[in-house]
Protein backbone atom coordinates (compact mmCIF):
# COMPACT_ATOMS: atom_id res chain seq x y z
CA UNK A 1 0.00 0.00 0.00
CA UNK A 2 1.42 3.39 -1.00
CA UNK A 3 2.02 6.12 1.58
CA UNK A 4 -0.65 8.28 -0.02
CA UNK A 5 -3.22 5.48 0.14
CA UNK A 6 -2.28 4.68 3.74
CA UNK A 7 -2.77 8.31 4.72
CA UNK A 8 -6.18 8.39 3.09
CA UNK A 9 -7.20 5.11 4.77
CA UNK A 10 -6.21 6.23 8.27
CA UNK A 11 -7.90 9.60 7.81
CA UNK A 12 -11.12 7.85 6.77
CA UNK A 13 -10.91 5.47 9.74
CA UNK A 14 -10.39 8.35 12.14
CA UNK A 15 -13.39 10.20 10.71
CA UNK A 16 -15.67 7.17 11.12
CA UNK A 17 -14.44 6.63 14.67
CA UNK A 18 -15.08 10.27 15.53
CA UNK A 19 -18.64 10.07 14.19
CA UNK A 20 -19.35 6.91 16.14
CA UNK A 21 -17.86 8.39 19.27
CA UNK A 22 -19.93 11.53 18.95
CA UNK A 23 -23.10 9.45 18.67
CA UNK A 24 -22.17 7.46 21.76
CA UNK A 25 -21.52 10.59 23.80
CA UNK A 26 -24.82 12.09 22.65
CA UNK A 27 -26.72 8.95 23.65
CA UNK A 28 -25.00 8.90 27.04
CA UNK A 29 -25.85 12.55 27.61
CA UNK A 30 -29.53 11.91 26.85
CA UNK A 31 -29.66 8.95 29.23
CA UNK A 32 -27.75 10.79 31.98
CA UNK A 33 -30.33 13.57 32.27
CA UNK A 34 -33.35 11.38 31.65
CA UNK A 35 -36.23 10.98 34.11
CA UNK A 36 -39.30 9.00 32.97
CA UNK A 37 -41.47 9.95 36.00
CA UNK A 38 -43.67 6.89 35.61
CA UNK A 39 -44.88 7.17 39.21
CA UNK A 40 -43.35 3.80 40.08
CA UNK A 41 -39.76 3.49 41.30
CA UNK A 42 -39.40 -0.05 39.92
CA UNK A 43 -40.59 1.00 36.45
CA UNK A 44 -38.26 4.02 36.46
CA UNK A 45 -35.33 1.79 37.42
CA UNK A 46 -35.83 -0.73 34.65
CA UNK A 47 -36.67 1.85 31.99
CA UNK A 48 -33.25 3.30 32.76
CA UNK A 49 -31.75 -0.14 32.28
CA UNK A 50 -33.58 -0.47 28.95
CA UNK A 51 -31.85 2.76 27.91
CA UNK A 52 -28.49 1.11 28.52
CA UNK A 53 -29.47 -2.10 26.75
CA UNK A 54 -31.00 -0.35 23.74
CA UNK A 55 -28.01 1.95 23.33
CA UNK A 56 -25.60 -0.99 23.27
CA UNK A 57 -27.73 -3.57 21.45
CA UNK A 58 -29.75 -1.47 19.05
CA UNK A 59 -30.94 -4.18 16.64
CA UNK A 60 -32.16 -6.69 19.29
CA UNK A 61 -34.00 -3.82 20.95
CA UNK A 62 -35.69 -2.77 17.71
CA UNK A 63 -36.53 -6.39 16.88
CA UNK A 64 -38.27 -6.74 20.27
CA UNK A 65 -40.37 -3.64 19.65
CA UNK A 66 -41.35 -4.79 16.17
CA UNK A 67 -41.99 -8.47 16.84
CA UNK A 68 -43.57 -8.43 20.29
CA UNK A 69 -45.04 -4.92 20.59
CA UNK A 70 -46.28 -4.43 17.05
CA UNK A 71 -44.30 -1.22 16.45
CA UNK A 72 -43.45 -0.40 12.81
CA UNK A 73 -39.70 -0.69 12.30
CA UNK A 74 -39.66 2.67 10.52
CA UNK A 75 -41.34 4.35 13.49
CA UNK A 76 -38.87 2.91 16.01
CA UNK A 77 -35.93 3.93 13.83
CA UNK A 78 -37.33 7.42 13.40
CA UNK A 79 -37.89 7.87 17.14
CA UNK A 80 -34.39 6.70 18.03
CA UNK A 81 -32.39 8.22 15.21
CA UNK A 82 -34.24 11.39 14.22
CA UNK A 83 -36.45 12.47 17.11
CA UNK A 84 -34.13 11.94 20.05
CA UNK A 85 -36.21 9.34 21.93
CA UNK A 86 -34.38 7.05 24.32
CA UNK A 87 -34.95 3.27 24.15
CA UNK A 88 -36.75 3.50 27.51
CA UNK A 89 -39.23 6.01 26.09
CA UNK A 90 -39.83 3.89 22.99
CA UNK A 91 -40.33 0.75 25.04
CA UNK A 92 -42.78 2.35 27.46
CA UNK A 93 -44.83 4.02 24.73
CA UNK A 94 -45.22 0.71 22.90
CA UNK A 95 -45.86 -1.22 26.13
CA UNK A 96 -48.63 1.20 27.12
CA UNK A 97 -50.09 0.90 23.62
CA UNK A 98 -50.10 -2.89 23.86
CA UNK A 99 -51.99 -2.81 27.18
CA UNK A 100 -54.53 -0.42 25.63
CA UNK A 101 -54.86 -2.45 22.43
CA UNK A 102 -53.74 0.59 20.42
CA UNK A 103 -50.95 1.16 17.88
CA UNK A 104 -47.68 2.38 19.30
CA UNK A 105 -47.99 5.53 17.21
CA UNK A 106 -51.13 6.47 19.16
CA UNK A 107 -49.17 6.74 22.42
CA UNK A 108 -46.31 8.49 20.64
CA UNK A 109 -48.78 11.14 19.49
CA UNK A 110 -50.06 11.51 23.06
CA UNK A 111 -46.49 12.09 24.24
CA UNK A 112 -45.93 14.68 21.53
CA UNK A 113 -49.15 16.45 22.49
CA UNK A 114 -48.16 16.93 26.14
CA UNK A 115 -45.48 15.20 28.19
CA UNK A 116 -44.62 17.94 30.69
CA UNK A 117 -45.55 15.71 33.65
CA UNK A 118 -43.85 12.53 32.46
CA UNK A 119 -45.04 9.04 31.63
CA UNK A 120 -47.11 8.63 34.78
CA UNK A 121 -49.40 11.47 33.74
CA UNK A 122 -49.71 10.13 30.19
CA UNK A 123 -50.60 6.63 31.38
CA UNK A 124 -53.23 8.10 33.71
CA UNK A 125 -54.61 10.26 30.91
CA UNK A 126 -54.99 7.13 28.81
CA UNK A 127 -56.83 5.29 31.57
CA UNK A 128 -54.01 3.29 33.17
CA UNK A 129 -54.27 4.13 36.87
CA UNK A 130 -51.60 3.29 39.47
CA UNK A 131 -52.49 0.01 41.17
CA UNK A 132 -54.96 -1.00 38.45
CA UNK A 133 -54.98 -4.32 36.60
CA UNK A 134 -53.78 -2.51 33.48
CA UNK A 135 -50.81 -1.02 35.31
CA UNK A 136 -49.96 -4.45 36.71
CA UNK A 137 -49.99 -5.89 33.19
CA UNK A 138 -47.72 -3.07 32.10
CA UNK A 139 -45.20 -3.91 34.82
CA UNK A 140 -45.46 -7.65 34.30
CA UNK A 141 -44.62 -7.24 30.62
CA UNK A 142 -41.06 -6.18 31.43
CA UNK A 143 -40.16 -9.70 32.57
CA UNK A 144 -40.74 -11.70 29.34
CA UNK A 145 -38.97 -8.95 27.40
CA UNK A 146 -35.93 -9.31 29.64
CA UNK A 147 -36.10 -13.09 29.30
CA UNK A 148 -36.01 -12.80 25.52
CA UNK A 149 -32.98 -10.54 25.80
CA UNK A 150 -31.31 -12.96 28.20
CA UNK A 151 -30.90 -10.08 30.63
CA UNK A 152 -31.47 -10.47 34.41
CA UNK A 153 -34.21 -8.48 36.09
CA UNK A 154 -35.13 -8.12 39.77
CA UNK A 155 -38.80 -7.95 40.66
CA UNK A 156 -40.51 -5.80 43.29
CA UNK A 157 -43.20 -6.48 45.89
CA UNK A 158 -46.07 -6.07 43.44
CA UNK A 159 -44.71 -8.69 41.03
CA UNK A 160 -43.60 -11.20 43.64
CA UNK A 161 -46.83 -13.20 43.40
CA UNK A 162 -46.48 -13.46 39.61
CA UNK A 163 -42.82 -14.47 39.73
CA UNK A 164 -42.18 -16.10 43.13
CA UNK A 165 -38.88 -17.67 42.09
CA UNK A 166 -37.31 -14.47 40.74
CA UNK A 167 -34.69 -12.36 42.54
CA UNK A 168 -36.60 -9.87 44.68
CA UNK A 169 -35.99 -6.41 46.10
CA UNK A 170 -38.19 -3.94 47.98
CA UNK A 171 -37.61 -0.85 45.83
CA UNK A 172 -40.02 1.39 47.73
CA UNK A 173 -38.39 0.61 51.08
CA UNK A 174 -34.92 1.20 49.63
CA UNK A 175 -36.01 4.55 48.24
CA UNK A 176 -37.44 5.54 51.61
CA UNK A 177 -34.23 4.57 53.40
CA UNK A 178 -32.16 6.51 50.88
CA UNK A 179 -34.28 9.62 51.42
CA UNK A 180 -33.99 9.30 55.19
CA UNK A 181 -30.21 8.93 55.01
CA UNK A 182 -29.97 11.96 52.75
CA UNK A 183 -32.07 14.05 55.14
CA UNK A 184 -29.88 13.32 58.19
CA UNK A 185 -27.33 16.06 58.96
CA UNK A 186 -23.76 15.02 58.36
CA UNK A 187 -20.48 16.42 59.65
CA UNK A 188 -17.76 18.30 57.84
CA UNK A 189 -14.02 17.70 58.25
CA UNK A 190 -13.79 20.06 61.24
CA UNK A 191 -16.13 17.86 63.28
CA UNK A 192 -19.04 20.29 63.04
CA UNK A 193 -22.49 19.17 62.03
CA UNK A 194 -24.57 21.04 59.46
CA UNK A 195 -26.09 23.21 62.17
CA UNK A 196 -22.66 24.65 62.93
CA UNK A 197 -22.18 22.96 66.33
CA UNK A 198 -18.93 21.27 67.23
CA UNK A 199 -18.89 17.60 68.07
CA UNK A 200 -18.24 18.26 71.77
CA UNK A 201 -20.99 20.89 71.98
CA UNK A 202 -23.46 18.57 70.30
CA UNK A 203 -22.67 15.78 72.75
CA UNK A 204 -22.47 17.96 75.91
CA UNK A 205 -19.45 19.08 77.95
CA UNK A 206 -17.43 16.29 79.57
CA UNK A 207 -15.26 16.42 82.69
CA UNK A 208 -12.05 18.39 82.30
CA UNK A 209 -9.18 19.58 84.41
CA UNK A 210 -11.30 22.31 85.98
CA UNK A 211 -13.80 19.73 87.17
CA UNK A 212 -11.42 18.28 89.79
CA UNK A 213 -12.23 14.82 88.53
CA UNK A 214 -15.69 14.76 90.07
CA UNK A 215 -17.60 15.22 86.76
CA UNK A 216 -19.31 18.40 88.03
CA UNK A 217 -19.11 21.75 86.17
Amino acid sequence: MSNKLKTHFFALTASVAALLGAGTVQAQDVVAGWNPRSGDVWVDTWLGDINRYGARYREPFIDEMVRYYGAPRELVGDLLNQRGWTPGDVYYACAIAQVLGRPCRYVVDEWDRDHADGWGAIALRLGIKPGSAEFHRLKRGFVPTYDRWGRPITIDTELRRDYPNRPYRDYERDRGEAKSAKAKPGKDKSGKDHAGKSKSAAQGRGPGKGDKGNGKP
